[in-house]
């Protein structure tokens, strides 16, 4: 679904991906996880075409995402929910979310549909649909940055630490629903400092230290490893 080999990357003259191999097929979710500037933001921005690489290469759907555009490859399916979530505050929850099918040539009852659809996974959402994005809880900003997400019907999913400021409970049931998209065929890629979540919901997972990968496997495995500790921490 989605590959990238020997990914390298800069950002002015940092070097924030020394050399990356990353693969994730269909439903499955891949934990990406490591302390604060360890390259994991960089690699979901490097893969949504954000920045550019400075060499190796990434295919999405079995084609290359070489002069891709951010826009073209959300419009294909590969949607990158950032950190910070970056709702539109004085927009509604509703107009929020209408965001996520731009563009898509999607008729009137179609994007009801989809809307119907976020609204059953996230039932606060239609409690809310009117009021300001702005005026919502943190828990609440972060399901509306998810389901705007979906929104556009992603094949990738990519999430950069949602589960930044929120309560356990909340954090759980965005995982917990996005768990179960993946039994759907989603694939999702987390980028979280919250190792011990992040690899009980995931299949895989690497461990980036200084922009390079310090540990990869089986999740279920990693979880608890000495050696996850000592890729993660030191």
């Amino acid at each position: 679904m989605i590959i990238g080999k020997a990914i390298r990357a800069r950002i002015g003259s940092n070097q924030v991906l020394r050399g990356i191999d990353i693969e994730v097929q269909a439903g499955q979710m891949l934990a990406v996880i490591g302390a604060n500037g360890a390259g994991k933001t960089s690699l979901l921005r490097a893969l949504s075409n954000v920045i550019a690489l400075e060499s190796g290469e990434i295919s999405f759907d079995g084609r290359s995402t070489a002069g891709r555009s951010v826009h073209e490859l959300a419009r294909h399916g590969l949607v990158h929910v950032p950190q910070g979530r970056q709702i539109i505050p004085n927009l509604s929850v509703r107009d929020n979310l209408l965001i996520g099918t731009h563009h898509q040539g999607l008729s009137v009852s179609e994007v009801n549909e989809r809307l119907e659809q976020e609204f059953d996974r996230f039932p606060v959402l239609r409690q809310r649909q009117a009021i300001a994005g702005g005026s919502l809880s943190g828990g609440e900003q972060q399901m509306l940055a998810v389901s705007r997400g979906l929104m556009m019907k992603p094949k990738v999913l990519m999430l950069d630490e949602p589960s930044l400021g929120l309560a356990p409970k909340i954090v759980r049931l965005i995982l917990e629903t996005l768990r179960s998209l993946t039994r759907e065929g989603l694939a999702v890629i987390l980028v979280e400092q919250a190792a011990v979540l992040a690899l009980e919901y995931s299949d895989w997972a690497i461990v980036l230290r200084n922009g390079e990968c310090a540990l990869q496997g089986d999740a279920a495995s990693m979880a608890g490893s000495q050696a996850l500790i000592e890729g993660y921490l030191s």
